[in-house]
């Protein structure tokens, strides 16, 4: 039996200000980095062989904060990046929908993410990308046949995760839950089939000084 945990990246000063960040990178706050904290002291006795994370900086800080002093490797995949969404990085919902170009676009892939085929802002299309995501996902899995693995990744890859592993239609991906920074989402895989058993929890934050 395979114990997979995904989690998302902490806060980042982009988080704050709305801002989508994509394959573009925003340093973790200060609560993104206490979060981060908090979910390694929730995990500290998780005996993980792996933790497998996006290169993607805000990732990365974020995967070192949880593992700690604890003794297992850190592998960083490309492919667990968040997606690239071209010219609309950097911006706030406002700025991109100030663009004529972009306004129609931006509206269907929050709200119709099925008809949301092309990439006409020069990022990633949602096909592409959702099929990468089950690839590298496939691969993490192919290589570890049981024990306990840690995923450190972004909000739009949770959602493709759990679109592949749940059998969630594209039309559906963005339905709640909401993918917390630091959020803890576990599942496990029997070699048959998929298992879960807590998504985009928080609780960790129960302790949360003010």
């Amino acid at each position: 039996m395979l114990n997979i945990y995904l989690t998302r990246h902490g806060e980042t000063q982009w988080n704050i200000e709305n801002r989508l960040q994509g394959s573009k990178n925003s340093q973790l706050t200060d609560k993104g980095i206490e979060h981060a904290i908090m979910l390694g002291n929730r995990l500290r006795n998780i005996d993980f062989s792996a933790i497998y994370t996006s290169p993607l900086e805000r990732a990365l800080q974020t995967a070192n904060y949880i593992k700690s002093d604890k003794d297992v490797p850190i592998y960083t995949i490309e492919n667990l990046k968040e997606m690239n969404f071209g010219d609309w990085e950097g911006k706030t919902k406002d700025e991109i929908e100030a663009v004529d170009n972009y306004k129609n676009e931006y509206h269907n892939f929050w709200h119709i993410p099925q008809m949301y085929n092309h990439k006409p802002h020069y990022g990633e299309g949602l096909i592409t990308f959702k099929r990468r995501v089950e690839e590298v996902l496939s691969k993490v899995i192919s290589s570890n046949s049981d024990g306990n693995i840690l995923i450190v990744t972004h909000a739009v890859v949770i959602k493709a995760i759990l679109s592949f592993t749940m059998d969630i239609s594209t039309d559906k991906m963005w339905d709640p839950p909401f993918i917390h920074g630091t959020s803890l989402t576990i599942f496990q895989w029997d070699g048959e089939q998929f298992n879960f058993k807590m998504i985009g929890d928080i609780s960790h934050f129960k302790n949360e000084t003010e």
